[in-house]
């Protein structure tokens, strides 16, 4: 009788652990995050890389695959793993400023010139980089800032335009319109 409770036992908690088909719906579910800028302008082997790692952090944090499903308020912790993710590889790579400002949307917004060359561009994103980490305290206090603002926060804005100036003699001007009531 022993021998038979202890392989039922073996048996459910081999049964509650994540498995390939588990991993594989998670990283169905991140595809949706795809829309984030960050996540967007990954090449589909960096994002496969980036969700793996989303994956592995939650099954370390969450061991029980059944736990994890039917965590109240689930979406919600994803999407805490999904921004600690991007938070940390920030961290580990502060040039990854391309991935939060695009080149195409920097053209559009009028910081840089088109047609740029990836040494060019390189050049730009390590002058970014730069500026950023001397500006602000913490990665996490950069990534908050861009967070809470809809749109680029001046302080950014300030080192995107100062970075063209510098590196390639692009001057902005910015064209403002007052508008009397």
């Amino acid at each position: 009788m022993a021998v038979v409770a202890v392989a039922t036992m073996v048996g459910c908690s081999q049964e509650q652990r994540w498995g390939m088909k588990e991993r594989e719906e998670l990283r169905k579910e991140l595809r949706a995050y795809r829309d984030m800028v960050y996540l967007d302008n990954l090449a589909e082997a960096e994002f496969i890389n980036f969700s793996g790692d989303v994956v592995e952090a939650i099954e370390i944090d969450y061991p029980v695959y059944t736990t994890f499903v039917e965590l109240p308020g689930r979406g919600d912790t994803v999407e805490v793993y999904v921004v600690s993710t991007i938070v940390e590889q920030l961290k580990a790579n502060p040039h990854n400023m391309r991935n939060i400002y695009p080149y195409p949307y920097l053209v559009e917004e009028g910081i840089l010139p088109a047609g740029l060359n990836h040494q060019a561009q390189r050049s730009f994103y390590d002058c970014l980089a730069h500026k950023v980490k001397r500006y602000y305290p913490s990665t996490y206090a950069f990534f908050n800032a861009i967070v809470e603002s809809p749109t680029t926060p001046e302080p950014i804005l300030d080192m995107q335009m100062q970075c063209a100036m510098d590196l390639f003699d692009w001057t902005i001007e910015v064209d403002e319109t007052v508008v009397i009531d």
